[in-house]
């Protein structure tokens, strides 16, 4: 591409992503990011980043570990393609997502030290763009992004936003020596989780621990459907004391403000 249209996607990127955080209209936002993000490629790019709407294979597969996908990866860009992708990430995210994001991202740095000669590559650009269909603000598209403990995938129809399945992971979930020692990509999750727990009786807590030892992985690992054995399960809202509701909403809010709030 010629240098003079690299020189006006630059701003344009730095516009999108100053942008994201007025939210307004996001699901406009997310279109503009998008053609904005495949105007920047070439053929080959385009081809590897863009999928068919009604590939549901591809769709519908999604992973939180640090195997390779399909899509474009954030290392394979150029500066100005990698800062309009952060730019459409950025416009699904609310501030306090996309710094829980690029955290996430940043400890694979960690990982390299951690496992040295370890089988696993790790790298903080290792993280993969996929568009679904052609972005428009009329009609069905969408968009993932995703890596090894980010995945988030977009649904948009006619306007509206469905984000599902979304993922944040961390590994370490606590540096524990180093320059970034203390750090917690994951902290109020952790520990609002652990303080609804704490918060429940003897005769509650069997009732809503569904697992009396920790899984090796997440329950419902990733599947299609996220459903949990012999559901209904867990201990009922409406049996909790207010103490407890308002911790287990607060606990909930954390992950809903990962994104943007509704208009």
């Amino acid at each position: 591409m010629r240098a003079w249209k690299y020189a006006l996607l630059v701003p344009l990127a730095v516009g999108l992503l100053t942008a994201s955080y007025e939210r307004v209209h996001t699901d406009r936002l997310m279109v503009d990011a998008a053609k904005a993000y495949l105007a920047s490629l070439n053929a080959d790019q385009r081809k590897q980043t863009s999928f068919a709407l009604d590939n549901m294979d591809e769709r519908t597969h999604w992973l939180y570990t640090p195997f390779l996908r399909h899509g474009l990866t954030l290392r394979e860009m150029t500066p100005t393609q990698r800062n309009l992708a952060e730019a459409l990430v950025a416009a699904g995210l609310s501030a306090q997502g996309l710094v829980k994001a690029h955290t996430i991202r940043s400890l694979e740095e960690i990982l390299f030290i951690i496992e040295r000669d370890g089988d696993l590559e790790r790298d903080p650009n290792k993280y993969f763009v996929s568009i679904f269909g052609e972005p428009s603000e009329h009609g069905v598209w969408g968009y993932r992004f995703e890596g090894h403990h980010v995945s988030l995938n977009y649904t948009i129809v006619d306007g509206k936003i469905a984000s599902s399945p979304s993922f944040f992971g961390s590994n370490p979930a606590q540096i524990l020596d180093g320059r970034r020692k203390g750090l917690r990509a994951l902290a109020r999750e952790d520990d609002l989780g652990y303080k609804l727990v704490d918060s429940l009786t003897a005769d509650e807590r069997p009732i809503a621990v569904v697992e009396k030892e920790a899984p090796g992985d997440i329950l419902t690992t990733n599947s299609r459907k996220a459903a949990l054995n012999g559901q209904p399960n867990g201990l009922a809202f409406s049996k909790m004391t207010a103490p407890q509701k308002d911790a287990f909403e607060t606990l909930v809010a954390e992950y809903a403000n990962d994104f943007p709030p509704r208009p």
